[in-house]
């Protein structure tokens, strides 16, 4: 018996815990120094510790890790689980775990890539992506996404059309005005048309953005107060408020610059950032074009309206702990996508269970549009193994 039981599952979020050469292994020649140093960005309860230089775990750690069976999301996290940080035992761990489809990201590049010096912020993209494919090839169960700044749209289109090439699944892509302009620019129309022929999703994920929030709104008055970031997790009660807010502006400058409109069967994720905010968005969108459409008349040549934009292209995966049968009453079920967060510790012990119970009530269909289904429509490029 797998951990996921009989339900066909496809997960859309799960990482790969890089070790500190993960990308100058991978870099041009003569570009390792423009790589970040990843040993000191993964510290703390993140460092890889006696890890450093392995290919995979010892045989007898794989063996301990094995005998976990449908069990090993309750075993160790980050560098210590199964596959953490090999290819060849994520496939092991892909057995145990019994879903179809995994997609992967990595844990500490994302945010040194997109706020790299523009010189450097392509060739540190272009040693992610080789290093990705390289992880993923291990399995075809593994859907492995690129790092794809937009800036300069000329290289962007070039990394994309490598990425595709070297089997990666789609593109990540930061939540920032790419190049000081927004994402609906006609500079990055091509971007857009590339994507959406290719049936690669853009994807926004933790990474995208700056993970907490800017250090003046922790200084309270109270230094002595414990706040778990710095401690046991990564972000804070304070960050998870806000984690959110840039992939709202972004998702909706997108859709008021009529990139969805334009670019029908474009798809893009939205990924370990929450949902709850979603029905939210969808509402204030709908609301802007209605009642701008007049003194903005560009609104109101849409096709669709932001609604049914965003319930036939966007996908969004809850975290948790969130409601997701509440989330598809308010809205619809094609929105959420189950993921797992593995290795991380931010998935659970029990993912499947805490979503499972969420859905009590919710009809099959819907909840076989969760955890498969809507991930099949995102994923258009890839087809799962059966």
């Amino acid at each position: 018996m797998t951990y996921a039981g009989e339900r066909l599952i496809l997960d859309a979020d799960s990482h790969l815990m890089e070790l500190p050469d993960f990308l100058t292994a991978h870099a041009d020649p003569g570009a390792g120094e423009l790589m970040p140093r990843l040993g000191e960005t993964a510290t703390g309860q993140f460092d890889p510790g006696e890890h450093v230089g392995q290919s995979g775990h010892t045989p007898e750690v794989v063996a301990d890790l094995m005998r976990l069976g449908d069990n090993l999301t309750r075993g160790p996290k980050w560098y210590d689980a199964l596959g953490a940080f090999s290819g060849s035992q994520r496939r092991l761990a892909l057995d145990l775990l019994g879903f179809k489809s995994q997609v992967v990201f990595s844990s500490f590049c994302a945010r040194p890539t997109f706020q790299a010096p523009p010189a450097a912020r392509y060739v540190i993209a272009r040693a992610h992506n080789r290093a990705m494919a390289a992880f993923c090839a291990a399995d075809r169960r593994l859907i492995g996404v690129a790092i794809t700044p937009l800036d300069d749209p000329d290289r962007a289109l070039e990394e994309i059309a490598f990425a595709a090439d070297m089997g990666l699944g789609a593109a990540w892509i930061s939540a920032d005005a790419p190049g000081g302009r927004s994402p609906g620019h006609p500079a990055h129309d091509a971007i857009w048309r590339t994507l959406a022929e290719r049936g690669m999703p853009f994807i926004l994920h933790v990474g995208s953005a700056p993970l907490q929030i800017s250090s003046e709104w922790m200084n309270d008055g109270f230094p002595d107060r414990v706040s778990a970031r710095g401690g046991a997790e990564v972000i804070g009660s304070k960050d998870l408020t806000v984690i959110h807010h840039a992939s709202q502006r972004f998702i909706s400058a997108l859709v008021l610059d009529g990139v969805l409109d334009r670019h029908p069967t474009l798809r893009g994720g939205v990924i370990e950032i929450g949902a709850g905010w979603v029905p939210d968005m969808i509402r204030r969108l709908d609301h802007a074009v209605d009642i701008w459409a007049k003194s903005e008349p560009h609104l109101g040549l849409m096709r669709r309206k932001p609604s049914e934009q965003i319930r036939e292209q966007l996908r969004f995966t809850p975290y948790p702990f969130e409601d997701v049968g509440a989330l598809i009453r308010e809205s619809w079920p094609e929105l959420y996508l189950f993921s797992s967060d593995y290795p991380h510790a931010e998935g659970g012990r029990d993912p499947i269970g805490r979503f499972e119970r969420s859905l009590a009530g919710v009809g099959e269909a819907a909840k076989a549009k969760f955890f498969a289904g809507n991930f099949r429509d995102l994923y258009r490029n890839v087809t799962p193994p059966s």
